[in-house]
C-alpha cells in the first residue's frame, strides 16, 4: 500500500498522521489487508454458512418458565436499595 493510499484513508478516518505513523499505519494496514487475501483463498466450497461460529444448541426452544431469584437474596448484596428495588445513581 502506498504512502498516499495510507494518507487518504487516514483523511477519511479523521486521523492527524505524521510521517512516521503514515510508515506505521501503511506496514499495519499491508498487514490486516495480506491476511484477508490469505483466509479469501481458503476453499470452503461444501461448507454450510453459519450465524454463529459456536453452536448455541437449539435457539428456538420452547419458553419455559421457571422459579427466580428471590428478590431479597437478589438483593442482598447491593450497595444500596430501597427494600423491593436497587438504588444507582442518576445519570442525567
Amino acid at each position: 500500500m502506498d504512502l498516499a493510499e495510507v494518507k487518504r484513508i487516514g483523511a477519511l478516518a479523521r486521523l492527524a498522521l505524521g510521517a512516521e505513523e503514515t510508515v506505521a499505519m501503511g506496514d499495519q494496514l499491508t498487514r490486516i489487508l495480506d491476511y484477508v487475501a490469505q483466509l479469501a483463498a481458503v476453499d470452503t466450497t461444501g461448507v454450510e454458512p453459519t450465524t454463529h461460529p459456536v453452536t448455541l444448541g437449539d435457539a428456538f426452544r420452547d419458553d419455559v418458565v421457571r422459579p427466580s431469584l428471590d428478590p431479597a437474596a437478589a438483593l442482598a448484596n447491593a450497595p444500596a436499595t430501597d427494600g423491593a428495588s436497587f438504588i444507582v445513581p442518576r445519570i442525567l
